[in-house]
């Protein structure tokens, strides 16, 4: 009678094809219309358009392009996420095979020596025609499948589906932060050796103010407090040159990690110079009587930087806010592995439930000569009906149900938590990007007017109004705002990049159009 209503379950649930647990939907998440600063960003000015899915082109640095792609290829932390999805593909490939019969074929043979002495020997050697050597051959073909009455397996499927979709957006999140990364090392590069250029422009110049200050104190034409203060004003800057090639070295030895290779593989060739950062245009300085000078001893016209820093190209459309949704594959993990969890509840719900296995045996043997193996006389065959039943098991049953929900809340708040955190770093992106640029806009007037300024002292002092002291000094202070406007271009470009990676750019999000289904 139970085996009878069993089957009668087993047909019945397999025409109806359900499984047993939640069926998987993907959970709401509001969000506004647009991004707090989209409007401004969109509206920026700027010398070229970004295509959003190689981003770091658009930055017109063929260097920086160069080291990204080479990042893209030889990165250690993608290769990983490579091998994940290879693991990850592999599971779902097990969970497939669970619902199909599995199969194998068997086949042995012995030869066996029979002694005589012992009483199993002595009985078989008191019959005629004895022979003390025998031959045993085997061969099956066995076939077993359990049947997946109540979905468990197929739950262990969509879970395994839901995990291999999650290590591809894994890997597409680690190729958008390898590149991002690379790219932000880049231009940290850029802007520490923009600095490095003005620092040591402005150990020169204050030199050559305490070579005059000096003079002038030789002929009690300056006190020594004016000298003390020049000497300490150089050894400030001095002590600020070690730091900044210290800082650049870091980097180098970060970008050649990134690409892959050991600590100063590329150092030459993101030592040599493949551009201008900005100039200073001052006007020719003069040589002062007294003083050791050559043609051009104190500066020329133009001051030029070590290399460009990369201008922020123009975001054209940073889309809603609910496209996140769907371009940054962060989130595309979070949500998937929320779908992963929730098809593991109906794995264990399908516990409670029994389990129908069919197996079956056809085959060979015998054990007097292979030329008899495959005759019917030694022909054989098995069929059997398993049927297993957790019964009296639904404690633990239940305590495996309990935590497949624990973790699927888990997974839910993750999710959430993760939607809100990228929208978060999306206004942050763009915030920077705006402020950045607005304080690299004002520094560059500030520079104007230095400059000018610088300009008007040169010519005062041409006509004896100030001293060359005055002129010095305002080298210095041109200087100065230089080395702040190299900070806000290299923060001005490292924001562009931020907001890049912010919003999902670098990667085409159609093979995950089908997650959530």
């Amino acid at each position: 009678m139970l085996l009878k209503s069993t089957l009668a379950l087993v047909v019945a649930s397999l025409s109806a094809g359900c499984a047993v647990g939640p069926n998987y939907m993907r959970p709401d998440s509001p969000m506004p219309d647009r991004y707090l600063g989209q409007t401004a960003v969109e509206q920026r000015h700027a010398s070229a358009t970004a295509d959003f899915i190689v981003w770091w082109e658009s930055f017109g640095d063929a260097q920086l392009t160069r080291f990204v792609t080479l990042a893209l290829k030889q990165n250690l932390d993608l290769a990983q996420a490579f091998a994940r999805v290879a693991q990850a593909r592999a599971g779902l490939g097990a969970a497939n095979a669970t619902l199909l019969p599995s199969g194998n074929i068997s086949a042995q043979g012995a030869r066996a020596y029979q002694s005589v002495e012992t009483p199993m020997g002595q009985v078989f050697n008191s019959r005629p025609h004895f022979d003390r050597y025998g031959n045993a051959y085997e061969a099956n073909l066995g076939v077993g499948w359990e049947v997946d009455v109540f979905g468990g397996a197929r739950r262990g499927r969509e879970a395994a589906l839901a995990e291999y979709q999650a290590s591809q957006a894994g890997a597409a999140a680690t190729r958008l932060t390898v590149a991002a990364q690379t790219a932000d090392i880049y231009i940290s590069i850029r802007g520490l050796q923009t600095r490095l250029d003005v620092a040591r422009a402005q150990v020169r110049t204050q030199q050559e103010l305490l070579s005059t200050i000096n003079l002038l104190y030789g002929k009690g034409l300056a006190a020594e407090l004016q000298v003390r203060q020049v000497e300490g004003a150089l050894a400030q800057v001095r002590a600020s040159v070690p730091v900044l090639e210290a800082g650049l070295d870091m980097a180098m030895h970060a970008l050649e990690v990134m690409l892959g290779t050991p600590p100063g593989a590329h150092r030459e060739e993101l030592a040599n110079a493949s551009g201008e950062a900005g100039n200073w245009r001052g006007l020719p300085r003069p040589c002062v009587t007294g003083l050791p000078c050559k043609a051009g001893s104190l500066g020329p016209n133009k001051l030029v930087f070590a290399s460009a820093i990369p201008a922020a190209p123009r975001i054209a459309s940073t889309g809603s806010p609910g496209d996140l949704l769907r371009r940054r594959p962060d989130l595309i993990v979070a949500e998937r592995r929320l779908a992963a969890s929730n098809a593991r509840i109906g794995m264990a719900i399908a516990e409670y439930y029994p389990k129908l296995s069919f197996s079956g045996l056809i085959g060979s043997a015998t054990s007097v000569s292979s030329g008899n193996l495959f005759t019917g006389g030694a022909s054989q065959a098995a069929g059997v009906l398993g049927l297993r039943w957790r019964l009296f098991d639904f404690g633990r049953i239940n305590a495996q149900i309990d935590v497949a929900k624990g973790q699927e809340a888990e997974a839910l708040a993750a999710y959430r938590l993760a939607v809100l955190r990228a929208t978060e770093d999306v206004e942050n992106a763009l915030s920077a990007l705006l402020k950045r640029e607005d304080q690299a806009g004002i520094l560059a007037q500030g520079m104007d007017s230095l400059s000018r300024a610088r300009g008007a002292s040169f010519a005062a002092y041409q006509k004896g109004v100030v001293s060359l002291i005055d002129v010095l000094q305002a080298d210095e202070n041109l200087l100065r705002a230089s080395d702040m406007r190299a900070q806000a271009q290299t923060e001005s470009a490292r924001a562009a990049v931020a907001a890049f990676k912010a919003l999902g750019g670098g990667w085409q999000p159609h093979q995950f159009a089908s997650a959530g289904r």
